[in-house]
């Protein structure tokens, strides 16, 4: 039998779990959505324009280019993420999963400054600082216009989730640790 430190966690028996986790880009968003899934031994919806082209067999570079002007492409996305995570017990991490998944049982709005949210896609992605902190500046505006447009949805009022993190203070261990602590004292998971 092997021996952790870590206590294990898991949804109790005869609940189904749905976790929606929103927040800017290099928030922190996929990180913390994994290792919450990976915890919890539960899916994590990740469907996006990537796998949008591999089931379509569209190059995703015509995908991107066509959802310019399209918006059909994102509504596919975004509702066949709800559409999977009405199946089953999951994490959800999104732009739009606090309001999309309108049902879910804990939701999380992770923030983080522009500079530190730069420096990470920086890190992740190599580049140009300045640049980097231009266009998220410009995609941040880009998607508050473009999520108006399609749900009426204003993605800069989140005072509706359950948690609100600052990922600038704490680790994503840290930030799941806050976020499994929140489900048990709901009732939602228990500890081994």
């Amino acid at each position: 039998m092997e021996s952790t430190d870590k206590p294990r966690y898991y949804v109790k028996e005869g609940k189904e779990l749905r976790v929606a986790i929103s927040g800017s880009s290099g928030c922190g968003n996929t990180t913390v959505s994994r290792l919450l899934a990976e915890t919890l031994d539960i899916s994590l919806i990740n469907y996006t324009f990537r796998t949008l082209s591999q089931e379509q067999h569209i190059p995703l570079e015509e995908i991107i280019e066509r959802a310019k002007s399209d918006d059909s492409f994102d509504r596919v996305v975004d509702t066949k993420q709800v559409e999977l995570a009405r199946e089953s017990s999951c994490v959800l991490g999104s732009r739009l999963a606090v309001w999309m998944l309108s049902e879910a049982d804990l939701k999380v709005f992770l923030t983080a400054s522009p500079e530190v949210r730069a420096r990470r896609i920086l890190n992740r992605e190599g580049g140009d600082l300045e640049a980097i902190r231009a266009f998220t500046e410009l995609r941040d505006r880009e998607d508050t216009r473009r999520y108006r447009e399609l749900y009426g949805i204003d993605n800069t009022d989140f005072s509706f989730v359950d948690l609100v993190i600052d990922t600038e203070r704490e680790l994503p261990e840290e930030i799941v640790a806050r976020i499994l602590d929140a489900l048990e004292e709901r009732g939602f998971i228990a500890r081994e």
